[in-house]
């Protein structure tokens, strides 16, 4: 016997099925509303007839006086069917109503859950991404030939360097540069020589990412640098890792040096919102972001958003809470933003927050 494969049913969202609910509850409502009316109306001629009945009944005198006494209890087994359809529908319209209302807040509580937990999956996926770089500046900085090149900066170290770097590059390709830095802020080799000859003799001293390496303990610290776009690398848009190169390799050894990490910020925040699990219909009125704790744009779905600053009434307090959503007036509309603030990963944690917002007029 041939088996027959039926097609897949369509995947539905829990907000649909409540909206189902509220739907069929309308429609029940209706439906007890249009029966009610119906027995108005059958009331209304059982009403007549029952005095119609009684006027007979009076002409008759005593002959008509039975008939009278059932008029009479028609009359009021009219009245009293009448009363009871009227608290009937009193009853179901509150009824409904309550039940509209309570399926309305569960779908809105379902939709910011769904929202929120969004946000939560986007920058925990950052925040354990960013871990392995913090693992990797601290882990690099120890290599023989970074220490060597700091130690002492001869043309055949810088060239040992460089071409170790770059090895490192070809298989970590999130990274647009890896640098040695000597003390004094001059860099002394880069892995991409080729992409960007300008680096080396390059003063980054100034830097964020290179000063906050140089106030670490040790070895087992690291320095940053929050997204910027790097003269380093042709104005990329970047995060930099820092960490103290130390004599011998050893995370407690003497400072020789700086190691920086270039990473592609924009391949990777981006291209987490991208992917963001929403249906085409819903993006038309959503949109998502990661802000840092001041609410500049540090990426978006909409992208000439970057860069701007995400700022509505209560963001302050939101931001304080580990997820939550709120609605509030951005940009002259009734907008819902859901938020998840970083959870942080092992021991690093961005401290920023993902937001999706969706757009309720």
């Amino acid at each position: 016997m041939n088996s027959v494969t039926q097609p897949p049913r369509a995947q539905v969202s829990p907000e649909e099925h409540i909206r189902s609910v509220i739907g069929l509850s309308k429609r029940m409502l209706a439906d007890v509303v249009h029966a009610l009316e119906r027995i108005h109306g059958i009331n209304r001629t059982i009403h007549i007839l029952s005095m119609n009945a009684r006027v007979e009944a009076a002409r008759a005198g005593d002959a008509g006086r039975g008939f009278a006494v059932v008029a009479q209890e028609l009359t009021r087994l009219s009245s009293a069917t009448d009363q009871t359809a009227r608290d009937v529908e009193t009853t179901s319209r509150a009824t409904g109503e309550e039940l509209n209302s309570i399926a309305a807040r569960l779908a809105n509580e379902v939709v910011d859950n769904r929202l929120c937990d969004l946000a939560l999956g986007s920058i925990d996926i950052i925040d354990r991404n960013l871990y392995e770089r913090s693992c990797d500046v601290r882990w690099w900085a120890t290599d023989s030939a970074v220490v060597d090149c700091a130690r002492e900066p001869l043309p055949e170290r810088v060239a040992h360097a460089a071409q170790r770097l770059g090895q490192i590059l070809d298989s970590y390709t999130v990274y647009l540069d890896l640098l040695v830095v000597g003390l004094d802020g001059r860099v002394l080799a880069n892995g991409r020589p080729g992409a960007w000859p300008r680096t080396v003799g390059a003063d980054v001293s100034r830097s964020t990412w290179f000063t906050t390496a140089l106030q670490t303990r040790d070895g087992t610290e690291f320095g940053f640098e929050s997204v910027h776009a790097s003269t380093l690398v042709g104005g990329e848009r970047v995060l930099v890792y820092s960490c103290t190169v130390r004599e011998g390799g050893d995370v407690k050894g003497r400072p020789l040096g700086v190691l920086g990490i270039v990473f592609r910020w924009d391949a990777l925040g981006q291209e987490i919102l991208r992917r963001t699990p929403l249906p085409p219909e819903e993006w038309r009125t959503t949109r998502a972001a990661i802000v840092d704790a001041n609410g500049i744009v540090l990426a978006d779905s909409d992208e000439h958003r970057i860069g701007s600053r995400l700022d509505f009434d209560g963001r302050d307090a939101l931001f304080a809470q580990a997820r939550g959503a709120v609605t509030v007036r951005l940009e002259s509309r009734t907008t819902r933003v859901c938020h998840a603030r970083a959870p942080g990963f092992e021991t690093y944690s961005t401290g920023w927050h993902s937001v999706i917002l969706r757009r309720l007029d």
